[in-house]
């Protein structure tokens, strides 16, 4: 390690005194300005990591849904997935290190994690369409520079995209080409190859209308539609020309207040999604003909997803075992939709989509969304060479012609992380291949009225949880009190989570009516308030 070099550029992106951060579920995440040390320095330790596991990695500069003046930066691991937790640690300890301490943390660094700085390192970089997205790249760039890393810059592309790439570089190919190209072509084949099957049903039905956050999304599926077949027909709105990032549209927007984005004009009964800020999520949404607003989250999507997959596989006639992963956060009527109807097993596990993930990989076929529209589904690697075995070899027409939709399935699921894209084709296609509405889609099971409430608490860590956070274990007292105010309602549940990011509490309810699942949320706010030391004035109903 050249430590005049460090000393020279690290000098050149000096950190603000008594600035500290953590890197969480997202990565880092805050003010635009305050992050041109931190790119530099995630640099380096992408060098690092690269050489500790002899593979490429990514770095994705977005701060995703959040505003435009903010930024953020997280790292992808070789085969596509989240930063290993290990490293998480790592990232935190460089990031907070002050200037003469830099080189002697990248030393413990190295010897904690016996990374080999002989070996060769690689990055491939990704970043939004903020405004200040380019400079801090830049900053990165000069990190990999100083440690003497390669580095591929892909300029901007969406958070899957950069995810994919990263995949295919270490699976030499296996997994696809890692170009943009490579990506468009994998998937506008299987969506292509999917659809051919579907009865061609009315035009309405193949008319999408795309809400793209003002974001990244706007100018990849601008990119992606010369490789789409003529039955996809796609409107963009909110394409970043004239509004803000985020603002007023967007997945997050939809979701969190269940009302349409500016930008787009809704008639009753189109179909209609919304993507978040760097395209790795999304959601869908219509108007009925009273003019009322219908949210499809995560929770159905996933429902939509493990019908077909469902069906298929028992067509296939192979014993794959397959499973949906959700959080507390997901609608009652959804896992009691998939558990007594459909009769799939649900796991929960604690919020955050690493987790998600992590359990998704125990299953032949894993499906994962969590409900603001972050998703995806796993295949195992046993299930796959099964199910690509039997569309080749398969001598029954109706078991061969169902491993063939599951083989094309595969190719258009983006397994490294939740990809708005991708997941919109899969629901297009499965959406055309059933023969499916929007409608009819969203009446598959009736979401329980719930509210979402935080409140503010001097320190988060007062409120420890366990059971994938549906019960808490501290402050005392506060699990009996939100029992028994549960208790009071039909059909209801609740439970609360300090934020992972800021000093709130986080409260979800959900009940029989709107008006009792805002009663109850209002008084488990109360109790957090008065047993987890709020701040400011109590909650008001």
């Amino acid at each position: 390690m050249d430590s005049e070099a460090l000393k020279k550029y690290s000098a050149l992106h000096p950190k603000p005194a008594g600035l500290t951060l953590q890197y969480g579920t997202a990565g880092f995440r805050t003010k635009a300005e305050q992050l041109d040390h931190v790119m530099f320095r995630m640099g380096l330790l992408a060098v690092l990591r690269s050489k500790a596991v002899a593979s490429t990695i990514g770095i994705m500069v977005t701060a995703s849904h959040n505003p435009e003046e903010d930024n953020g930066v997280k790292l992808v691991d070789p085969l596509g997935e989240m930063l290993h937790p290990s490293w998480e640690e790592y990232a935190t300890q460089l990031a907070n290190a002050e200037e003469h301490e830099l080189q002697q943390t990248i030393t413990t660094i190295c010897q904690k994690a016996a990374v080999n700085q002989h070996k060769d390192a690689s990055v491939f970089i990704g970043r939004d369409t903020r405004p200040s997205s380019e400079k801090l790249s830049q900053s990165v760039i000069d990190g990999i520079f100083v440690l003497g890393g390669q580095y591929h810059d892909y300029g901007l592309v969406t958070t899957p995209q950069l995810h994919y790439m990263v995949c295919c570089q270490n699976t030499q190919g296996q997994y696809g080409k890692a170009t943009l190209e490579g990506y468009y072509e994998k998937l506008s084949k299987a969506f292509t190859e999917l659809i051919k099957q579907s009865s061609s049903s009315g035009e309405s039905q193949k008319h999408l209308k795309i809400d793209c956050a003002n974001g990244i999304g706007a100018l990849k599926l601008s990119e992606m539609e010369p490789y789409f077949p003529k039955e996809l027909l796609i409107q963009l709105y909110n394409d970043g020309t004239k509004e803000k990032l985020n603002h007023l549209c967007g997945a997050d927007f939809v979701k969190v207040h269940q009302k349409p984005p500016r930008g787009l004009d809704m008639k009753p009964n189109e179909r209609c999604c919304s993507f978040d800020g760097d395209a790795d999520r999304v959601v869908y949404y219509y108007q009925d003909a009273t003019g009322l607003f219908h949210l499809i989250d995560g929770d159905k999507i996933a429902t939509l997803i493990s019908i077909f997959l469902k069906e298929l596989l028992a067509k296939v006639g192979q014993t794959l075992k397959m499973a949906v992963v959700q959080t507390a956060y997901a609608n009652g009527s959804s896992t009691h939709y998939l558990e007594e109807t459909l009769k799939v097993p649900v796991h929960c596990v604690k919020t955050g989509v690493k987790h998600l993930h992590h359990k998704a990989q125990e299953f032949d076929v894993g499906v994962y969304f969590e409900a603001n529209g972050h998703g995806t589904v796993l295949f195992s690697k046993d299930a796959e060479t099964k199910i690509r075995r039997l569309a080749k070899e398969e001598k029954d027409n109706e078991k061969r012609e169902a491993a063939k939709v599951l083989e094309n399935m595969i190719d258009l699921i983006n397994q490294t992380v939740g990809d708005a894209v991708s997941d919109m084709l899969v629901i297009e296609a499965i959406l055309a291949l059933k023969g499916l509405t929007v409608q009819q889609w969203d009446a598959v099971y009736t979401d329980l009225p719930n509210r979402l409430l935080k409140i503010q608490v001097a320190d988060r860590r007062v409120i420890d949880t366990t059971d994938a956070e549906r019960r808490v274990v501290t402050p005392p007292g506060l699990q009996e009190k939100i029992d028994a105010l549960v208790k009071k309602y039909k059909l209801s549940r609740a439970f609360v989570r300090p934020s992972g990011t800021e000093d709130v509490v986080r409260i979800y309810a959900e009940a029989d009516t709107q008006e009792n699942a805002d009663a109850l949320a209002h008084e488990v706010s109360l109790a957090v308030y008065h047993l987890a030391g709020g701040k400011g004035a109590p909650p008001q109903p």
